[in-house]
């Protein structure tokens, strides 16, 4: 056994604990600290004291803990906590709050440390040493704001939440300031109550953990799996294989394509296919045995090119005909005559890279077996899935049992930026509880993270565009190939998307354009903030700007020129309403900063860009919402989508506030599938609109009957009036609604390195500025990244070439910009409170712009992404559109 003292209290501990941090969460019940990658440590979240200095515990070792002082944010004296958890919350420093608590635990330890040496904590130190942390959502401005003030003793007096339009608190700001609130690796059975009341009758002591046995080629026939040594660990329960699946062996959001196990007489498609799950007393016996799992291979030839995929005579994926996903196409007037008559043409192959979200919570499920409907066996799940209805339906399909029978409860997530849309271990997690009668929690490690969740597409672009002696475009032809990796998940929806925004914010007369999504043996690729978006305006605004040379004006002229308005015909055919002059109004607003840039001589860049908001493209969207009034006084608002740090939590009851007139504090926000609600995925920033929507219309429906105890306000809110690119409409609807933004970034002269960021978002409408601004920081932070340094390759073996946090280029705080957002109102026509959505468009302009700061720095064009890191960048076969 190891002693120490915890938090002031003498304890005990097993020795045989991997890190301080495992004997902590799972024997010691202390969860404020959080488990992103260990034993890395390299997200900071589970930073504790140790002998007063800041320590990383996944990395401290049973024998270092032995004897020491170990101080948890649980530890800390009341005063203390609660002036932290109003620093953060009042600042807006969090948004998912996975990393809070470990970047509290250094802010103290910071602070300590200036008062010991006695003078104050710098802004600039501050950033230096929370480098060590990892937080994918604030971009660290708020961070460091808050940091800032506690180390002044100016800590804020928060806002009321009010209505629409104020910037109140988060919704569980302080609960996650503090490491109160639960994830879903914190929860254990016994304690919470379910959402139809009560408990779910089992104790804590009766958790069984799971572990995944995943490829060891991404492409391989299975010949056998012999999980003989792995039964033979003692505490091993189970080892399941696709044989012990009852119901369906594929699930997917659009087609059912991704295998929940590879069977013996199989194929793996990516190395992140799962061959068995491992079903233990603790999660360290799981792993350990699952890795004992013994698989017989005979080994295949490996599609990672999609240039060579799409070429094959062979399938790259098991049971899939053709590598061939889908393709997205559409055409206006006569193209290769406007090039003609262009008095400026300019033609060039872009190259973007495939991303890791990184979002700092790896995937956890927990699933515990229940009563369910008449008596039947069922099952209540907890996920941080953006789609809980979707993992409802599918895990019932595994499990071959009525959905009914199925509970899952919403979680609210550590990150997922669209990377957690698709199920990862929910139906494993599913089915080890169906099949042992006990509760099981299937937690993903970093490295299985990495390599089972979709990422952002790499796209190849082939853009030729003109425009006449006056900058004003003539014509654009685009051809687009982008590597989906081997299941579909949503990649047919990102190269459609990606082919619809192809040509920005701008008017076109004549447009051809033309995105294919290839299968390969890469890395599955799916959502991820800006879904086509980012990659395809990446090109148009390095088009744009080369454009803008050869006819001698500015970058700020040739998108004055160009840029859409109510009226014009858009894209794909769309005519465009009174909601597109946010893109004039964006434009406008940093063009005194551009100016003022361009007079000094600075190297400045700047990209104006244009993401819809909501999916389009003639699927039917229905949001649904609760409001409930309890005869105990407090008013349930349920709604249909995944808070995951963006907070459409608090958008909800705001709208509460603001339509029902009742103290924030009676609210109580909940998503789980015991209504039902569900209206597909929190993706395509549309969960604000809908959501605003749908909760609105319930709590009027409730005001309109008196809001009367007991009863269930349901209110709903549609966009069914879009059309698909393939419906043959000469001007479709392919999108209800559009958020705009243009960026400026300007670097530092000497060093060529970016130094600050003026980001102008029109947002229709901003329910709470506060966060709204925090959402455009980090997506600006999370686009430099896309643009200089972040990249996630794979060989040509399909094996990614980053396996850690930290291999893969996130820009840290210390070089991390000044960005000064402006926020933007031009509010959409017809829209909820003319709410347009800010999640995916704060980093749609951003690579753009720094392409063309980097011009003007040193000359030189740049056409890959990232544009600092070679090393992170695509390497495909030759292809050029043509």
């Amino acid at each position: 056994m190891t002693t120490f003292e915890l938090n002031g209290t003498t304890v005990e501990a097993s020795a045989e604990h991997p890190h301080l941090l495992a004997a902590l969460r799972d024997e010691l019940g202390v969860t404020s600290p959080k488990d992103g990658c260990s034993p890395s440590g390299q997200c900071g979240c589970c930073t504790v004291l140790l002998d007063g200095k800041a320590r990383v515990a996944c990395q401290t070792s049973m024998d270092k803990a032995d004897g020491a002082s170990i101080t948890t944010l649980e530890g800390l004296p009341a005063d203390e906590r609660e002036r932290f958890a109003t620093a953060f919350a009042a600042h807006g420093a969090l948004q998912c709050g996975f990393c809070t608590p470990g970047i509290v635990m250094r802010a103290k330890s910071l602070l300590d440390k200036a008062v010991d040496k006695g003078k104050p904590l710098a802004r600039d130190d501050a950033a230096r040493h929370l480098g060590a942390h990892l937080c994918r959502c604030t971009g660290y401005v708020k961070i460091l704001d808050a940091v800032e003030s506690l180390a002044a003793g100016e800590v804020p007096v928060p806002l009321p939440t009010g209505g629409v339009g104020t910037s109140g608190l988060k919704v569980e700001a302080r609960e996650l300031a503090l490491g109160d609130r639960d994830y879903v690796d914190d929860i254990v059975p016994g304690v919470r109550t379910l959402a139809g009341g009560g408990t779910d009758g089992w104790s804590p002591d009766d958790l069984l953990h799971a572990a995944l046995r995943l490829a060891d080629h991404a492409r391989a026939d299975v010949v056998r799996i012999d999980a003989s040594a792995a039964e033979a660990v003692a505490g091993v329960h189970r080892v399941l294989t696709a044989a012990d699946i009852p119901g369906a062996r594929r699930v997917g959001i659009i087609h059912t394509d991704w295998p929940v196990m590879i069977p013996e007489g199989g194929r793996t498609s990516y190395l992140g296919d799962v061959l068995a799950v491992v079903v233990a007393d603790d999660r360290e016996t799981a792993r350990r045995a699952a890795a004992r799992v013994d698989v017989e291979y005979v080994p295949r030839t490996v599609y990672s090119d999609p240039v060579v995929a799409v070429a094959a005579d062979e399938d790259a994926v098991w049971e899939l005909d053709g590598n061939v996903l889908s393709v997205s196409a559409y055409a206006r007037g006569d193209v290769e005559a406007a090039l003609a008559a262009s008095a400026h043409v300019v033609e060039e192959v872009f190259q973007t890279q495939r991303i890791e979200h990184a979002f700092v919570e790896p995937e956890s499920t927990l699933a515990v077996p229940v009563d369910g409907p008449d008596g039947q066996a069922g099952l209540y799940v907890y996920s941080g899935g953006q789609g809980v209805w979707d993992d409802r339906n599918q895990i019932a399909s595994v499990l071959d049992v009525e959905p009914q029978r199925i509970t899952v409860e919403l979680v609210s997530n550590g990150g997922a930026f669209g990377g957690k849309e698709d199920m990862s271990n929910q139906a494993h997690a599913a089915l080890a509880a169906w099949v042992t009668g006990r509760p099981v929690r299937c937690t993903l490690s970093r490295e299985e993270s990495l390599l089972m969740h979709p990422k952002r597409h790499p796209i190849r672009m082939a853009y030729r565009a003109g425009c006449d002696a006056d900058g004003r475009l003539t014509g654009l032809r685009v051809r687009m190939i982008g590597d989906s990796g081997p299941y579909a998940s949503v990649g047919m929806k990102v190269l459609e998307r990606a082919a619809g925004h192809a040509s920005g914010p701008y008017v076109l007369p004549a447009i051809d354009v033309e995105a294919t999504a290839v299968r390969t043996n890469s890395p599955v690729c799916g959502a991820f903030r800006g879904f086509g978006a980012n990659q395809a305006q990446f090109a148009m605004e390095g088009v744009l700007d080369r454009l803008a040379e050869k006819a001698g004006i500015t970058g700020w002229e040739i998108r004055d020129r160009n840029v859409i308005s109510p009226g014009v015909v858009w894209g794909p055919g769309q005519v465009m309403d009174d909601g597109c002059l946010g893109a004039r109004a964006c434009l406008d607003e940093v063009k005194d900063a551009y100016d003022e840039a361009v007079a000094a001589g600075l190297p400045v860049g700047l990209g104006l860009g244009l993401k819809n908001s909501g999916l389009g493209n003639g699927f039917k969207e229905i949001a649904r919402a609760v409001v409930r009034f309890t005869d105990e006084g407090r008013v349930e608002v349920r709604h249909c989508w995944t808070e995951m740090g963006q907070g459409i939590h608090t958008v909800a009851l705001q709208v509460a506030v603001e339509e029902l007139g009742v103290d924030p504090e009676r609210i109580d926000v909940v998503v789980d599938t015991t209504r039902e609600l569900g209206a597909g995925q929190t993706t395509g920033s549309r969960g604000t609109l809908m959501g605003a929507g749908s909760v609105a219309d319930a709590c009027r429906n409730a005001v309109a009957d008196g809001c009367r105890p007991g009863v269930d306000y349901e209110g709903e809110y549609r966009v069914d009036w879009t059309n698909s690119l393939s419906d043959g409409v000469e001007n479709p609807i392919i999108h209800s609604t559009f958020g705009y933004a243009a960026q400026m970034v300007v670097l530092d002269p000497e060093t060529g390195d970016v130094d600050r960021v003026v980001a102008a978002h029109d947002v229709g409408r901003a329910v709470n500025p506060l966060l709204c601004e925090g959402q455009v920081e980090g997506a600006v932070h999370m686009g430099l990244g896309y643009a200089l340094t972040e990249g996630f390759p794979a060989d040509a073996d399909g094996r990614p070439r980053n396996d850690t946090l930290r291999s893969l280029g996130i820009i840290r705080p210390k070089d991390m910009p000044d960005v000064e957002v402006r926020l933007v109102e031009s509010p959409q026509p017809d829209a909820p409170y003319g709410i347009k959505g800010v999640g995916e468009i704060g980093l749609v302009p951003t690579a753009g712009a720094v392409a063309a700061a980097l011009h003007a720095h040193d000359g030189q064009w740049r056409h890959s992404l990232p544009m600092a890191d070679p090393d992170q960048q695509e390497r495909w076969a030759d292809w050029d559109g043509r």
